[in-house]
């Protein structure tokens, strides 16, 4: 599927969902309409949950990239399941991966990427972190790569794999996952207790 076929010089429609919510970029949804994609589930244990919005800055020719949506975020960064939402909490795009594959559905239809930092890569057009996201919204570094616990008097937080997670306000859900390298993208989440 190409660029132009999802819409992504702009980033209209759902698909753009799957970025910010797998991040956790994932990642975010602006709604379109109100076509369901699949039904919402019941929320597990394991699961985390809230509001997400990613951000990619303008760079060279290509404009400013913002979305939003509520997430669920289950499983994994090997296998999982993620629903983007409307405010309604009507399920906008809802993608499922394994070690083989990640399928996302969106009233657009069904796409199959190799893995989750491709599905963010062609929906957004950067690749996000995803398999450290699990991690970074429960506070923590991830355990696969080294980081630097900040000291005082910056922010609450560590950096790693070249972005900067603010837990300044962790204690009332908020994670704040910046990467300054250009295009600056910053992955913004209040996550539910």
């Amino acid at each position: 599927m190409s660029r132009r076929s999802l819409g992504l010089g702009s980033l209209p429609g759902r698909l753009r969902a799957c970025a910010a919510a797998l991040t956790v970029s994932l990642i975010g949804v602006v709604a379109t309409g109100c076509a369901t994609v699949g039904e919402p589930t019941t929320r597990q244990p394991d699961s985390i949950s809230g509001r997400m919005s990613v951000r990619v800055d303008a760079i060279g020719e290509q404009p400013v990239r913002s979305v939003s949506a509520s997430f669920e975020l289950q499983g994994t960064p090997e296998t999982g399941l993620l629903n983007l939402s409307s405010p309604l909490g009507t399920v906008l795009a809802q993608a499922r991966w394994s070690p083989q594959q990640v399928h996302l559905s969106t009233s657009e239809g069904d796409t199959l990427f190799p893995n989750l930092d491709a599905l963010t890569q062609e929906v957004l057009g950067e690749s996000l972190p995803v398999a450290a996201l699990f991690d970074w919204l429960h506070g923590r570094p991830w355990p696969q790569a080294s980081s630097v616990i900040n000291t005082p008097p910056a922010a609450n937080g560590f950096a790693q794999l070249g972005w900067s997670v603010d837990l300044s306000r962790f204690a009332e859900g908020w994670v704040v996952a910046e990467r300054t390298q250009a295009p600056k993208v910053t992955v913004r989440a209040r996550v539910e207790p």
